[in-house]
């Protein structure tokens, strides 16, 4: 099974110049705590809730802060022909619960880690991914979302 059968097709976004207070407000209405961040279609950048707490709110910053200020630039991606299962095991390598899917530099989907659990073939990749992704004294370079 691929990506393109699985992955979330509508995806909201938000550019670099939005406020975090836009981003939360959309990851408030999709109900997840990420929200990739685009320029004319491509994958710039993924804002998590973390990033808005501790890179806006904990420095005392206020809502209209630019998405581009906390934002993280280094992005896991993958394309929408990806096996499912290397998109588990991706996830789990890049500690990261939510991959943008990309086609020809643009996004296309997102792929998250509960995606991976309805589909009762991937349970075991999915729960090993989110293990993965658990771990308490793992660093990563990849953004948490």
């Amino acid at each position: 099974m691929n990506v393109s059968e699985i992955m979330t097709k509508s995806v909201k976004t938000v550019s670099p110049t939005d406020s975090v207070q836009k981003a939360a407000a959309i990851m408030k209405e999709v109900d997840c705590g990420s929200v990739p961040v685009t320029e004319g279609g491509r994958v710039v950048g993924m804002l998590t809730d973390r990033d808005i707490a501790v890179k806006v709110v904990a420095e005392g910053k206020n809502s209209d802060t630019p998405v581009k200020a906390p934002m993280t630039h280094e992005v896991v991606t993958i394309a929408p022909a990806t096996d499912a299962r290397k998109a588990a095991n991706t996830m789990a390598e890049n500690q990261v619960r939510r991959l943008p899917v990309v086609e020809n530099q643009k996004l296309v989907g997102i792929l998250a880690i509960a995606d991976l659990a309805r589909v009762n073939i991937f349970v075991s990749e999915s729960g090993h991914a989110l293990s993965e992704i658990s771990e308490p004294n793992r660093q990563s370079n990849a953004v948490q979302h």
